[in-house]
């Protein structure tokens, strides 16, 4: 729905809000909050809110902190959950004090590769996100163990999918707050579980998405259950995964469809297509953005690792569904839910944009289990793979100037800075596998 700020301030009074979140995400995609009382909405429509950016990843030094935020009027909700002293909140834009967009806002970073869609004549980026998550119980102080809730598999029904009153209750809530869910089931592995949510614009479909994770782990807690969004949180299982469907649009015109070609591809599509495998290995850190994610690109637990595309199988990195004509899209498969899903979807954006402007050519499709191919197989066949760690990743994300321009110099500097250390913290750490293996065998 779109508002005005007369209509806020009306709702705000009619439904007795007494608290507004205004809510923005730092570099690594965790949301933040300023709360306010519902006396400084007015304040706040103004777009005269302030805050310390220094304290803040990957944002500001502390010599430059001030920091506005600017609502965006159209994500108001009211949080059903809470029935008392009613909570709202409003997903804000960072500007500077001179007025100008902050180049680290990762909102503004989506924008603005959306701008360069735009200027090449794509009015929308649609995106459907597929994240899955898993369900761990909790323990007597509320903290996360490593106990599943449940043993259920694939699309599972109670009594073995115990999480499905929790799932229930999630695909409610996420109705009430204007979600159009088109799918809930129980995933592969014990105590996992996926939502679908129907496609929205590229800014709808993110922000979508870090309102679904903050519900989706406020309604498990309310079940004495942990939610996370982890890429493998247990070995020997799948992870989870996030797949973005994708389709570019003219007005009301999929140009991803062509009615003529034998697959059902525009000739833009398959450029995009191309775009997105030459630049997979340099977005990679940025959709796959932990060192745990690497953990989940491994062979044999349906998890992409490899660079390639089909229409129908699903080992590739990209896969096409059936559907045709205004659902005619390209679904990425490697990205997971860890990841900033406005920097990513921004990445994939400028890939893909970059493989319409030089019209790179598309290889052809791979329609054989790559899993079960050698490696000499791969080689032959020009099939890349994905890094195999983060450390590998971040080396490939600095060699592409496409991926460093998507982000832009102060996202680029402090997200490398960061995933920098967090990979030197985990190589220098000693874990339980190491003492398993090597003390008693040394």
């Amino acid at each position: 729905m779109s508002y005005s700020k007369e209509d806020i301030l009306r709702i705000a009074k009619e439904e007795n809000v007494r608290f507004i979140r205004l809510q923005f995400t730092d570099l690594l995609g965790t949301i933040k909050n300023v709360e306010i009382p519902v006396s400084q909405l007015p304040k706040a429509l103004d777009n005269k809110m302030m805050f310390d950016g220094s304290s803040i990843e990957g944002y500001v030094r502390i010599e430059e902190s001030d920091m506005y935020l600017f609502p965006d009027l159209d994500t108001w909700v009211i949080f059903p959950w809470v029935t008392e002293d009613r909570v709202a909140r409003l997903i804000c834009d960072v500007y500077m004090p001179d007025g100008t967009p902050f180049e680290g806002d990762p909102r503004y970073i989506l924008k603005r590769a959306l701008k360069e869609a735009e200027e090449m004549g794509y009015t929308s980026m649609n995106v459907g996100p597929e994240p899955e998550f898993f369900l761990f119980k909790t323990d007597e102080k509320g903290n996360p163990t490593t106990e599943l809730n449940d043993q259920g598999g694939y699309f599972d029904l109670a009594p073995t999918d115990l999480g499905e009153n929790c799932r229930r209750e999630i695909v409610l809530t996420l109705e009430e707050m204007g979600f159009e869910i088109e799918a809930s089931h129980h995933e592969v592995a014990p105590g996992q579980h996926e939502i679908d949510f129907k496609y929205a614009n590229a800014l709808k479909a993110a922000d979508q998405i870090q309102t679904f994770k903050l519900v989706v782990k406020t309604l498990a807690r309310s079940h004495g259950l942990h939610a996370t969004f982890m890429a493998k949180p247990l070995f020997g299982v799948n992870g989870s995964g996030m797949h973005c469907n994708q389709s570019l649009f003219k007005g009301s015109e999929n140009i991803f469809c062509d009615e003529n070609d034998k697959l059902g591809l525009s000739a833009e599509a398959r450029y995009y297509m191309a775009g997105i495998m030459k630049h997979a290995r340099a977005f990679a850190a940025i959709t796959n953005p932990t060192v745990n994610s690497y953990k989940r690109l491994v062979p044999g637990y349906e998890a992409p690792c490899y660079v390639a595309w089909s229409s129908s199988n699903r080992s590739p990195m990209i896969r096409i569904p059936a559907s045709r004509g205004l659902s005619t899209r390209v679904e990425v498969r490697n990205p997971d839910p860890a990841a900033n899903p406005y920097l990513a979807l921004a990445v994939m954006l400028k890939a893909g944009l970059d493989g319409i402007k030089k019209e790179i050519p598309l290889v052809d499709p791979i329609d054989r289990n790559i899993y079960v191919m050698s490696e000499e197989e791969r080689v032959e066949e020009g099939i890349p793979s994905l890094p195999s760690d983060l450390k590998e990743a971040l080396n490939e994300l600095l060699r592409s100037e496409i991926i460093c321009e998507a982000l832009g110099d102060h996202a680029l500097t402090h997200f490398y800075e960061l995933k920098e250390i967090e990979w030197d913290m985990y190589r220098t750490q000693v874990h339980a596998w190491e003492r398993d293996q090597y003390m008693s065998l040394y």
